[in-house]
C-alpha cells in the first residue's frame, strides 16, 4: 500500500466500509516507516504497539456499529513541537530529551483522535522549530526524499519529508515564519497556513511565538487538507485567538474550484532576489492561470523593506522567554546555536518597547495588503527564493550563499494572513518547486480554492523517487 497512489478521504472511506482495516492502514504506515526513515529520517519516535491497539478500537468500534469518525483509521505523525498522550515532546531539544510522555494530547491532535485517526509517532523539527532545515542534537539531520543530499526546509520538515516519502498520508504540522510553506514546497506537497486561531491552541501552555504561529494538519493536496481542517477547526476557551467555526465545509467548497477572476503575481515583493530557475517556473504557472481566464496583475513592489528585523524582533523575545531559565548554566551550551544567539540578541538589544514596535509594525504590514487586496483577490509569490539547499548549508542566490532564502514567507505571519503553496513545477535537476497563494484575513477557503484548482490545472503530482 503507498498512500500516494490515493487520498486520505478515500481511505477513510474504506475503513468505514469495511473494504479495508485501520489495522492494515497503521501495520502499512509502520512498514513503510521502517522501510524508509533510516534514509530519511523523517520519524524520531514511533510506537508500533500503541498505534496497532489504538487502530484495533476504530475496527471494534465500527464492528460494533458505532460511529469512529470521519478519518477513522487514518495513521498520522505528529510535528515533536506539540504533544501526543504517550509521547514524550522533545521540541527537538536536549533540555526535553529525558521529559516524561506526555500524558493529554495537544488541542489538534485530540480533535484528529476523536476523528478517528491513529498516531503512530513523533516526526522531526530544528529546535523550538527555529529555522528553515530540520535537523537537532537530539535526532540528526532530516533529509529531503526528493534528494537526500538536501534538506527538505523547517520547520515541519520531519512532517512533510514524511508525505512525501509515503510513511502517512496525514500528519500535523505548524508555521510561525513558514514552517508549513517551505517543507511543502521543497517536498513537492501543496500546504497550507490557516489564518491565525483557525485551528486553535491552547491548553494549559501560552503560544511559543506570541500571534505569529498557525498549527494545521498537512497533507498531499489541497483537497485531503481541507478535509482535515473541516474536523479541527472551530473555537477553543482556552486559546484566545481561536476563531469561530466557519459556515459550510471547506472540502465540499473544493468540489469544482474555478479560477479567480483577478490576482496579483509579485516575483520578488520588492526586495527578495530569486534563484532563475525558480522564477521561471512559477512564472509558467502563473501564466498558466492566466490561460484559464484569471486577470494577472504584477506587483513589482509590495513591501518598501524586507520586514525580517521586525519578524526577529517578536521571534527572538520569544525564544529568550522559552530559554532564559537555563542562562547561566551548564545547559546553555546544549542549545542549537541559533537559539542560543536568538536569545541572547534579545536579551542585550531588546526593550519591551521594541517588541510593542514590532507589533506595530505588522500592523502596518497589513495595512499594506489591504490595500493591495482592494482590486484582487488573492496574492501570489515564490515560496522560497532557492532551490531546496544541502543539508547544513543555505540556499544559494546569484551564485553565493544566502542564509535568508525564506525571504517570502514570513511576511504572511506577521500580517496573520492565510497563505499556501502549490507544486509549479520541477527543476532540470528534478527538485520541487513552489508557488505562494496569499489571501485577505480569513479568507482560508479562497485560497484553499485556488490551491486546488492549480493543482488540477498543473498536474504536477510526481512521485518522490525513493
Amino acid at each position: 500500500m503507498d498512500f500516494r497512489d490515493t487520498t486520505v478521504e478515500a481511505l477513510a472511506a474504506q475503513v468505514r466500509d469495511k473494504q479495508v482495516s485501520a489495522r492494515e492502514l497503521t501495520h502499512a504506515a509502520l512498514e513503510r516507516i521502517e522501510a524508509t526513515n533510516g534514509e530519511v529520517n523523517a520519524f524520531v519516535a514511533v510506537d508500533g504497539e500503541i498505534a496497532l491497539a489504538e487502530a484495533a478500537r476504530v475496527d471494534d468500534r465500527l464492528a460494533a456499529g458505532e460511529a469512529v469518525g470521519p478519518l477513522a483509521g487514518i495513521p498520522i505523525g505528529v510535528k515533536d513541537l506539540e504533544d501526543a498522550a504517550g509521547f514524550v515532546t522533545t521540541s527537538g531539544s536536549a533540555l526535553h530529551a529525558d521529559a516524561p510522555p506526555a500524558g493529554a494530547d495537544s488541542v489538534l491532535v485530540g480533535r484528529l483522535r476523536q476523528a478517528g485517526c491513529v498516531v503512530v509517532g513523533k516526526t522531526n523539527t530544528p529546535e523550538m522549530g527555529c529555522k528553515g532545515q530540520t535537523d537537532n542534537r537530539v535526532f540528526g539531520i532530516t533529509r529531503n526524499p526528493w534528494d537526500v543530499a538536501r534538506t527538505p526546509g523547517g520547520s515541519s520538515g520531519g512532517t512533510a519529508a514524511a508525505l512525501a516519502a509515503g510513511m502517512v498520508p496525514l500528519a500535523t504540522a505548524s508555521d510561525g515564519g513558514g514552517s508549513i510553506r517551505i517543507p511543502a514546497a521543497l517536498c513537492g506537497l501543496t500546504g497550507f497556513k490557516p489564518s491565525l486561531g483557525r485551528v486553535p491552541a491552547g491548553g494549559e501552555d501560552p503560544p511559543g511565538w506570541a500571534d505569529l504561529s498557525s498549527k494545521g494538519p498537512m497533507a498531499r493536496t489541497a483537497r485531503d487538507t481541507a478535509f482535515a481542517l473541516d474536523q479541527v477547526v472551530g473555537p477553543e476557551q482556552t486559546d484566545l485567538r481561536s476563531l469561530p467555526l466557519s459556515d459550510g465545509s471547506w472540502r465540499a467548497a473544493l468540489e469544482e474550484p474555478h479560477a479567480p477572476l483577478r490576482v496579483a503575481w509579485s516575483p520578488t515583493l520588492g526586495y527578495s532576489p530569486v534563484d532563475p530557475e525558480v522564477l521561471a517556473i512559477c512564472e509558467a504557472a502563473v501564466q498558466r492561470l492566466a490561460a484559464m481566464g484569471t486577470e494577472i496583475v504584477e506587483e513589482p513592489s509590495v513591501f518598501a523593506v524586507d520586514p525580517v528585523t521586525t519578524w526577529l524582533v517578536i521571534t527572538s523575545a520569544s525564544n529568550l522567554r522559552t530559554v532564559a531559565e537555563v542562562r547561566g548554566t551548564d545547559q546553555w551550551e546544549l542549545l542549537d546555536p541559533v537559539v542560543r544567539m536568538s536569545a541572547e540578541w534579545a536579551d542585550e538589544h531588546l526593550s519591551a518597547s521594541d517588541v510593542l514596535a514590532a507589533q506595530d509594525a505588522a500592523h502596518q504590514l497589513n495595512l499594506v495588503l489591504v490595500s493591495v487586496f482592494r482590486t484582487v483577490s488573492l496574492l501570489l509569490t515564490p515560496t522560497v527564493a532557492s532551490q531546496a539547499p544541502l543539508v547544513e548549508q543555505d540556499g544559494i542566490l546569484d551564485g553565493k550563499p544566502d542564509p535568508n532564502w525564506v525571504r517570502f514567507t514570513y511576511p504572511f505571519n506577521l500580517t496573520r494572513s492565510p497563505a499556501g503553496t502549490v507544486c509549479a513545477g520541477f527543476t532540470e535537476a528534478g527538485l520541487p518547486v513552489g508557488l505562494q497563494v496569499v489571501g485577505p484575513q480569513h479568507a482560508d477557503v479562497a485560497v484553499l480554492r485556488l490551491l486546488a484548482a492549480l493543482e488540477d490545472a498543473l498536474a504536477r503530482d510526481r512521485r518522490a523517487p525513493m
